[in-house]
């Protein structure tokens, strides 16, 4: 005899759903980033509202036609962001791009006055006037090339289709900058290999302490600022930096070397308010201080500024030109199959630009002295994103058109450095959408408030279960505490893998799947009942109920997770983590039902026990005689 219509085979269906249990719990012990004692293992990536943080969630805006910025432009204000949220020296800060104009920025454990990393990255271009060593060496540098790190490369008015030779020790690629088509001059940029700031060989005994190192509360004005380091470091070692016109060797005065000595303990955010003299003359003031000052820090483009190239200290002039005076840079295949930058300005963008280089090219005006040369003796241009050089051009020629960087790229590094350039020159604005800070002792009320919710919410659906199904009672605890395996195996493993947090919108959509599982098993059961009301047995009716109520099924837990996609893709912040909770819940409760739910209801047909009307909970569907008294009258019932 075939077996009946919608018959499956239970035993197939229950070792698949153990298959996935073992792959999840093995990826759940042993999986990458796995570590510490079992109880670690288990434990879910929580988020700020768990364990308490700071959460600001920024829509990016153009300012010039409202449209959202692109998402290579997006990306790079997310790096840059990043960049700066780090220099808090908070860990596991968290900066993502969500849809294609939010940036959120979380930083779980502390509250942050995040304010300013929004603001719109500051491009800067700057004559290089003097170089010194900036690892904290206890000799100045004499102007010479041992002492100076080496030029960034070379370039003429002509165009130039070969690359200058790397410097010796240099790892960055060189550069010989050409006119575009029309154009009357050249510069020698050195693009970094990497976004990153210069990481400058700085030794231990003048390393900078860590951002996040303890440092005397900030007053408002740059005044009382100083005041505060000058009490920090001392008199006398004030008084030393004061009185110095030139970075200082210390080697020839060792109780100058002790005086010069505090600053190198002094943290980024206080180096950032010293005269912009003493931050270059102070050899104990090193790069790894200088690359960590909070953003923004040399913002003025009508003040000279201090920053580092490669572990060398840089005075750079006023700003001549900024980046809303650059109207594009793209990166591009030359004449000769060779990746160039092409630099854009606008109108009096280029002015700026053309009387920078004239200034640079002639040595006019603020003259750069010998350490500021470049290879071939001219003097040096650095663009400055936010405190970092990304590139310190040598200007051999006077630029009155657009000007084209050409030579050892590839298409990488040509894209990376005219992604920094675009984006800088862009008036790119961060509305704050969302700002939130959460205590961790309200954090760990949320957790045990949403914990709680959830256990009362399935005891309910449990005991009602029991109350009205009796034996089926069983199946509905049981798929329910296997769902919830599945998904607390699943939060662990995308904590790890994606980096998806838990947070108190993802327990409430979590919550909500609940009463979706159980209106399933209601469809279900129900149905089942209607089957035996039509004059089946329960054995019978369990395949035609399945077959019957699958669709309906189905068909409501995809608009759930429809519901739960769209959600997810137009929602931010804690909306989109219970949209991603629900729709994760919805599709392992499918799993379930198909995987479990039919296949034990299956099994259970076949005992005695389900074939009482008291147990099984069936008895209502039979008003006027049991099951087995209807099998019994009824044996050639197809079941079909």
């Amino acid at each position: 005899m075939a077996p009946p219509q919608g018959q499956m085979r239970p035993g197939r269906q229950l070792a698949v759903l153990g298959l996935v249990f073992v792959v999840l719990y093995l990826l759940v012990f042993f999986s990458g980033g796995a570590s510490g004692g079992w109880k670690d293992r288990l434990e879910p990536r929580l988020g700020l509202d768990l364990i308490g943080g700071t959460r600001v969630t920024l829509e990016a805006t153009n300012s010039v036609d409202g449209k959202p910025p692109t998402a290579a432009n997006l990306e790079e204000a997310r790096q840059i962001i990043e960049n700066r949220v780090n220099a808090y020296g908070v860990a596991e800060a968290e900066v993502v791009t969500e849809g294609n104009r939010n940036i959120v920025i979380s930083l779980p454990g502390q509250n942050r006055d995040l304010t300013d990393v929004g603001s719109a990255a500051e491009l800067r271009f700057r004559k290089v006037l003097k170089a010194t060593d900036g690892s904290g060496a206890t000799v100045a540098p004499a102007p010479s090339a041992s002492a100076t790190p080496a030029p960034s490369g070379s370039a003429t008015p002509a165009p130039s289709g070969s690359a200058a030779p790397a410097p010796s020790g240099s790892a960055a690629p060189q550069a010989t900058a050409s006119p575009s088509a029309g154009g009357q001059g050249g510069m020698v940029p050195t693009p970094s290999a990497s976004a990153a700031a210069p990481t400058p060989s700085a030794s231990p005994s003048a390393a900078a302490p860590s951002p996040s190192a303890s440092a005397a509360p900030v007053p408002q004005s740059i005044e009382e600022q100083r005041k505060a380091v000058e009490q920090k470091v001392g008199a006398a070692a004030w008084s030393a930096a004061t009185g110095l016109k030139a970075p200082a060797d210390v080697t020839a005065d060792p109780s100058l070397a002790e005086k010069l000595k505090p600053f190198g303990t002094l943290a980024p955010q206080e180096i950032a308010v010293l005269p912009v003299d003493m931050q270059y003359n102070v050899p104990t003031i090193t790069c790894a201080q200088l690359d960590k000052r909070p953003p923004a820090s040399i913002k003025d483009e009508n003040q000279q500024a201090v920053a580092c190239e490669a572990g060398a200290k840089y005075l750079l002039d006023k700003a001549k030109v900024v980046g809303t005076d650059v109207k594009n840079a793209s990166a591009q295949l030359d004449q000769t199959s060779s990746w160039v930058v092409s630099l854009n300005f606008t109108g009096k963008g280029q002015e700026k630009w053309t009387a920078l280089t004239r200034e640079s090219f002639t040595n006019e005006g603020q003259a750069c002295d010998q350490t500021a040369l470049g290879q071939d003796g001219k003097c040096r241009v650095a663009v400055v994103l936010d405190n970092e050089i990304i590139s310190s051009p040598e200007i051999q020629g006077v630029l009155t058109g657009d000007s084209q960087i050409s030579g050892s790229f590839d298409s990488k590094t040509a894209n990376q450095l005219a992604s920094q350039l675009r984006y800088g020159a862009l008036p790119v604005t961060f509305n704050q959408a969302e700002a939130q800070n959460v205590t961790a002792t309200l954090g760990d009320s949320h957790l045990k408030a949403g914990l709680l919710a959830a256990g009362i919410g399935m005891l309910l659906v449990i005991i009602y279960s029991f109350f009205y199904y009796r034996l089926l009672g069983s199946v509905i605890f049981l798929s329910l505490v296997l769902s919830a395996l599945l998904v607390f195996g699943a939060l662990v493993v995308l904590g790890r893998s994606i980096g998806f947090t838990l947070t108190l919108a993802g327990i409430a959509g979590m919550i909500v799947s609940l009463g979706v599982a159980a209106d399933s098993f209601v469809i279900y059961f129900e149905r089942l009942k209607d089957e035996i009301r039509e004059g089946r047995s329960p054995r019978s009716a369990v395949p035609r109920a399945w077959i019957r109520a699958r669709r309906t099924i189905i068909s409501a837990n995809a608009i759930t997770l429809m519901s739960a996609v769209v959600l997810y893709l137009v929602s931010v912040g804690a909306v989109k983590g219970f949209a991603f909770a629900l729709g994760l819940a919805t599709v392992l409760d499918l799993v379930v039902v198909f995987l479990f739910r039919h296949p034990i209801m299956t099994m259970f047909a076949r005992t005695r026990a389900f074939l009482s009307p008291r147990v099984s909970g069936l008895g209502r569907a039979l008003p006027a005689r049991s099951a087995e008294q209807a099998t019994a009258r009824n044996p050639r019932v197809k079941e079909a």
